[in-house]
């Protein structure tokens, strides 16, 4: 027996003084309305109602549950309207994780354009560069730059994204311009603690893995880069982190032949099945409005 099922056609018969007529509200047959109530008062172990071939009455244990049933009954609808509102109209707290600078530098801005947009929508950006479980810590969407090696989660490829090995010119100049991989043992290299030894290239299809060893370390992708841009030494970052100088002239590109493919740039999300209007609306923005193309040389 669904108790809720139980608990309406209940409503119905003293609303409408009757099982014939509950049942032609519901939709239901006279027999099925009288098993469900038949079946609401053997659970509470009480008859609701009083019946006689003429008429049906409210016991007084009858009268009391009706109050509570319906204010049950309302507070389930009000429930299933704020679902069926929240899935169809952005609403409600909105929860986004992504790597600390690029969410600093790309997603921030999406999401003050998503929240000026959707007024009904809180929002809260999480910036880290651990890799997180999203339904463990209740994030709605994360973005995620290379491969994806989780196949719980749905994904939308919004972008690329180049690795490059950058040096200022100061130090191109002084201590020359590597012109292929191997070449590195040659020059003072910035790594990043806890990063891999070995830096990766392609050459003719074929992966190259050329092992560094660093002169100077460090956890902060900010750091590194104002250390190359001081002329230290040669880094490999994500081209997303060094556009800027790039831009600027202060950092130059070295070994672009030999870069490997660029990485994919995912929104990934626990499921599609039932996507809310809040999660959907901030995908789709992210799709029309941005530009997370980061792998053209």
């Amino acid at each position: 027996m669904d108790r809720l099922d139980a608990m309406r056609a209940f409503v119905s018969v003293a609303d409408l003084a009757g099982f014939a007529p509950a049942a032609r509200k519901l939709g239901l047959s006279a027999s099925a309305v009288t098993r469900l109530v038949a079946g609401l008062e053997e659970h509470l172990g009480a008859r609701l109602l009083q019946r006689t071939t003429r008429s049906v009455a409210l016991t007084d244990v009858g009268a009391r549950f009706l109050e509570r049933a319906r204010r049950i009954l309302a507070d389930m609808e009000e429930a299933e309207a704020s679902a069926q509102t929240e899935r169809t109209q952005p609403s409600g707290k909105l929860v986004v994780s992504a790597p600390l600078m690029f969410g600093r530098l790309y997603v921030g801005p999406v999401m003050s354009a998503y929240l000026k947009t959707y007024p009904r929508v809180n929002g809260e950006l999480r910036l880290s560069d651990r890799m997180i479980n999203l339904v463990d810590e209740g994030v709605d969407i994360a973005v995620r730059i290379g491969h994806l090696a989780d196949s719980s989660v749905m994904a939308r490829a919004v972008g690329d994204m180049r690795r490059v090995v950058v040096a200022s010119p100061r130090y191109l100049k002084a201590r020359g311009t590597p012109l292929r991989p191997f070449d590195l043992a040659g020059h003072e290299v910035i790594q990043f603690i806890g990063g891999n030894s070995e830096w990766r290239f392609t050459e003719s299809g074929r992966d190259l893995r050329v092992p560094v060893t660093s002169r100077f370390s460090t956890n902060s992708t900010d750091a590194a880069i104002l250390h190359a841009e001081q002329g230290g030494g040669l880094v490999n970052v994500l081209a997303y982190q060094a556009v800027e100088a790039i831009k600027a002239r202060r950092l130059r590109i070295v070994l672009a032949e030999y870069e490997p493919p660029p990485l994919p740039i995912h929104l990934v999300y626990p499921t599609s099945r039932l996507l809310s209007a809040k999660v959907r609306a901030f995908v789709d923005l992210v799709a029309a409005e941005t530009d997370w193309h980061f792998g053209t040389r």
